[in-house]
């Protein structure tokens, strides 16, 4: 199996190193972060200049055509340069409903302009009671008429606070639980009775909580079929757990290069704590979860890219596995940094919190643990 990137895919990787290296110091993502909106205009049209936010979309819809191991290439690399843009929210998650189920208006209408950077969009795919379970939908749409009356609460809404467009699964029929009967609503988020929170997340980040009330949607506003929109929710969110699985691999590998470059350069003993064969052995530990984090990315990325039927049990693999060694590496990077491992000033500690947070992402390790065992 050749695991080497093609002539495309190494011009995009290096295009993503090349900017961070020379246009996103640390300084600069923490100005960024302790900002409004979260992150930078003028960096999310930089990403959409070079072509960044059209990776996975079909040519005919302005894309370049890419797939899952497209976005695993980019993740990786925002994770290394730790990226406060909301390509998860926009590009993965939102645009990944609209290019499943949008109608050929709907997408020139939306997810032309989220290419072009021009439209900040977003997907409110959990609820206050659902935990991890993405067809434990509490929100009601009532058709009235030709429009539909949406009442509900949203959690946890990623770039929530400063999108334009919020895609909300809301249910239509059946039990809360059922994965029939859920239909997917693109609705603007200056909407009459729409209520948004947003708030600063622990890894830097923004997300919302969002109540609908009485919240009126026309007939164009429905994505996909009536009660037919789990499919595209599920593969969608499946997609978006391989993208942070990626973008903390790139983590890990940093924090373990980052640790592994300290400890020559910081002495104790009049020599470098790098010469102390326990700490050597640490450092080992996480160089080993780093390369079967990698090995293992790489699997579930292609099993879900070629459409498999081991795919979903890839996705619990990989996610399962950076709930664990990812936060193992996390906490081995911070204990060997010592107490400035925590400060606010290094950037290892955010490089551990924003690790910490993908943990819960999409369902922790236990949540996929028990998603391969039955």
């Amino acid at each position: 199996m050749d695991f080497s990137l093609n002539e495309v895919q190494e011009m995009l990787a290096d295009s993503i190193e090349k900017f961070i290296d020379n246009e996103y110091a640390f300084d600069t993502r923490q100005k960024y972060a302790a900002s409004d909106e979260g992150f930078s205009a003028n960096v999310w049209s930089t990403f959409a200049e070079l072509g960044w936010t059209a990776v996975p979309f079909a040519e005919d819809e302005g894309g370049f055509d890419g797939d899952q191991i497209d976005i695993m290439i980019m993740m990786q690399r925002f994770g290394r340069g730790l990226l406060v843009e909301p390509y998860l929210a926009n590009i993965v998650l939102a645009g990944g409903i609209l290019k499943r189920v949008g109608s050929a208006s709907q997408k020139q209408q939306w997810l032309q302009p989220i290419i072009a950077g021009e439209l900040q969009a977003t997907l409110a795919f959990t609820e206050p009671q659902a935990r991890y379970d993405t067809a434990n939908i509490a929100t009601k749409a009532t058709e009235d008429g030709s429009e539909w009356v949406l009442n509900g609460q949203k959690g946890v809404v990623f770039n929530g606070g400063t999108s334009d467009l919020v895609i909300v699964p809301a249910r239509t029929s059946g039990n809360q639980t059922d994965r029939n009967g859920i239909t997917l609503f693109a609705l603007p988020t200056d909407a009459a009775g729409m209520s948004i929170n947003a708030y600063h997340t622990v890894d830097g980040l923004r997300a919302a909580e969002l109540t609908l009330n009485d919240v009126r949607a026309s007939a164009d506003a429905v994505l996909g079929a009536i009660g037919e929109g789990y499919a595209a929710l599920d593969a969608t969110i499946d997609d978006a757990t391989l993208a942070v699985c990626a973008e903390a691999v790139g983590i890990m590998q940093i924090l373990k290069d980052k640790t592994v470059e300290y400890s020559k350069s910081r002495s104790q003993f009049g020599v470098p704590i790098g010469s102390f064969q326990a700490l050597q052995h640490r450092m080992v530990d996480m160089l080993t979860a780093c390369e079967q984090a990698q090995s293992l990315l790489l699997w579930a990325t292609m099993t879900v890219a070629e459409g498999s039927d081991e795919a979903k049990r890839a996705v619990s693999s990989i996610k399962y596995l950076i709930g664990t060694s990812g936060q193992t590496v996390g906490e081995e990077a911070v204990q060997l940094h010592g107490g400035m491992g925590v400060t606010w000033d290094l950037d290892v500690a955010h490089y551990f919190k924003r690790l910490t947070a993908i943990g819960q992402l999409f369902g922790n390790a236990d949540w996929h643990l028990d998603k391969l065992a039955a």
